[in-house]
């Protein structure tokens, strides 16, 4: 999830109508900077946010793919007569989700990155969250 940047503008003449607007934006967001100037005829402003929707959805899909992966290395782990940390550490589970890797070279800069070893389920872990993409997209 990404910081956007919009601007607006108050200028003097229609400044009611304008505030009004800028209002309402800022309901809908999760600001996470202001900066204004006031240049010639009216205020410029500057807000740095996260859409909330998006953050949502984005917190939504994560969710469903942990537990997409939680659910399979629970039964990889049983397979193999391991434990699910042997299988797939919690921590890489979140970062998985995180990034939602489709291919087995994204899991690997994404297991990589973190100094550690990638699985040798990589194949199985990418069909796990490319199915599950698949079935939040229907």
């Amino acid at each position: 999830m990404s910081t956007e940047i919009r601007t607006f503008t108050i200028p003097d003449a229609a400044a009611e109508e304008a505030q009004a607007h800028l209002s309402a934006f800022l309901r809908t967001v999760e600001v996470q900077r202001i900066d204004t100037a006031y240049a010639g005829d009216g205020w410029r402003i500057l807000v740095l946010f996260t859409d909330l929707k998006r953050k949502e959805e984005s917190q939504q899909i994560e969710a469903a793919i942990a537990a997409a992966l939680n659910s399979w290395r629970d039964k990889a782990a049983a397979q193999a007569g391991l434990t699910r940390d042997a299988v797939l550490a919690d921590e890489l589970v979140q970062e998985i989700a995180r990034f939602a890797p489709t291919t087995e070279h994204e899991l690997g800069i994404i297991v990589g990155a973190r100094d550690m070893p990638l699985s040798r389920h990589g194949g199985e872990i990418v069909q796990v969250v490319r199915s599950t993409l698949d079935l939040l997209i229907e």
